[in-house]
């Protein structure tokens, strides 16, 4: 009998382990950098769809860098357009590090990579369909030296 109750609940345990996850729905396009020498003039663009407009999204700032690149931050100019619409864009100041506690992010040798959260808080996208982004700096230095790529996620946030 205790035989059978153990595999009653281990099975109930797989059961409730595998409905419980869920899958994350995410977008995320990089675009290389030629030479790491990021000109002024030439913004990082692409695009992304979007069908649930019901669902709210984190958007994020993907940007690999090496760790010869200079500044502790990097300004950027990121536009984003809705189907049918204009482009928008905002200036945002994205910390890369600082001097006491080195880089933020992720690294393998002497390449970083950061992910940073733009939106403040998810957004709902209010028409479904093609949305193009555009990424470019706003530094003084042109080129900018030793960013390798630059990119945006958005991702799905599931409400409980």
């Amino acid at each position: 009998m205790k035989k059978y109750l153990y595999i009653f609940f281990a099975g109930m345990m797989c059961t409730a382990f595998l409905f419980s996850c869920k899958q994350v729905e995410v977008f995320e396009q990089n675009r290389i950098i030629p030479s790491g020498k990021w000109m002024r003039n030439v913004p990082v663009q692409g695009t992304f769809e979007i069908t649930d407009t019901l669902s709210a999204y984190n958007i994020y700032i993907v940007l690999r860098h090496t760790d010869a690149y200079e500044y502790n931050n990097i300004w950027l100019n990121i536009g984003l357009q809705s189907p049918g619409g204009e482009m928008n864009f905002q200036k945002v100041d994205l910390t890369l590090g600082n001097d006491i506690h080195g880089w933020e992010g992720t690294g393998m040798n002497d390449i970083r990579e950061v992910r940073k959260l733009i939106s403040g808080r998810p957004r709902q996208f209010i028409k479904p369909g093609v949305y193009h982004f555009q990424i470019g700096h706003i530094m003084r230095n042109d080129p900018l030296l030793n960013v390798l790529n630059a990119g945006l996620r958005v991702e799905k946030v599931y409400q409980p």
